[in-house]
């Protein structure tokens, strides 16, 4: 069996007859047929239903498919990567984002992406863990960041920082006598009104879970998967949450909120870098995988992506 029969067969699954797959190809259909029947001898299975109303694949054609289109894939991928090699870096290249990363990550790599990698076009996307994970499983993006693996321990992944979490306030509603800035026990957040994500979020069961370790019970008074309202509400003094300080490096920055460091527990997640490791990497994403990290290192370095650098590979 070689390629040619493979796309042969791709050509069959997608048409309503083998008539049709065999003009769409431009073959004879006897000659298809012979094909067909060839790889149906070697396979040991029957791949297509043959009837007076057109052709079906049966449950081992379907299966088969998803190899033959994966083998074409991959081929026409190193095709095109080995035809590259003697050009410069260029292509397009998916990113999923959560929106705190986002918010600290995007402007930077997308900035350094342009100066360094000129041909390459970065496409940021920012949207919950949990689309970015589908994505990369489904190959709509390539690469991504994630807060857990949970689910998809199968990426190949890099551990790339531990962010810890904050508590936030309206600088003219401070609840707590210790003063901004100055560690706070989680203990000290009971009773005090909280604005958090729902509890499918990663980052409220990180929260939760630090909160239950203390033996504390938070006083959530309002659930909202949206980072931008939440840090309205909290800047209006409607109430106060917790984050990780690159969600709210612009309210921070322009005074609109305070904050300090949670400790006993101390609150954290890991960030890291993420793609599906069946996926062809091409050269453009390699580079930009490359470029990331080293945006990361730095603004990590500079304070301004707050957290312990790991920069270590994960395949957990």
């Amino acid at each position: 069996m070689d390629i040619r029969q493979l796309r042969y067969f791709i050509a069959i699954a997608q048409s309503s007859s083998l008539s049709s797959a065999a003009h769409s190809l431009n073959v004879a259909q006897p000659s298809l047929s012979q094909h067909l029947a060839n790889m149906e001898q070697e396979l040991g299975v029957r791949l297509v239903e043959r009837s007076h109303r057109g052709s079906v694949l049966t449950e081992e054609g379907r299966i088969f498919l998803q190899y033959a289109k994966h083998i074409c894939n991959s081929m026409d991928a190193c095709l095109a990567e080995m035809q590259d090699l003697g050009q410069a870096v260029h292509g397009s290249v998916s990113f999923g984002m959560p929106p705190s990363v986002s918010m600290v990550m995007s402007v930077p790599l997308a900035e350094t992406v342009r100066v360094e990698l000129p041909e390459v076009r970065l496409k940021a996307i920012e949207a919950m863990s949990g689309y970015i994970k589908a994505w990369i499983e489904d190959e709509t993006v390539e690469i991504g960041f994630l807060y857990d693996l949970q689910g998809v321990e199968h990426f190949e992944a890099v551990h790339v920082l531990d962010e810890q979490v904050y508590f936030f306030s309206a600088p003219d509603a401070w609840p707590l006598s210790t003063p901004p800035g100055e560690p706070v026990r989680m203990a000290d957040l009971a009773g005090i009104d909280m604005i958090l994500p729902g509890r499918t979020h990663g980052l409220r069961r990180i929260v939760e879970d630090a909160a239950s370790r203390s033996g504390t019970t938070l006083n959530v008074v309002i659930e909202m998967d949206a980072m931008t309202q939440i840090k309205d509400l909290v800047a209006r003094g409607s109430a106060y949450t917790a984050f990780a300080p690159a969600a709210v490096y612009d309210f921070v920055s322009r005074g609109e909120l305070l904050r300090a460091p949670i400790i006993d527990p101390v609150p954290s997640r890991p960030v890291y870098l993420v793609r599906k490791p069946t996926r062809m990497m091409s050269r453009a994403c390699r580079a930009v995988r490359d470029v990331t990290l080293d945006v990361a290192k730095d603004l990590v370095q500079r304070g301004i992506w707050e957290g312990q650098l790991y920069m270590t590979d994960d395949k957990k």
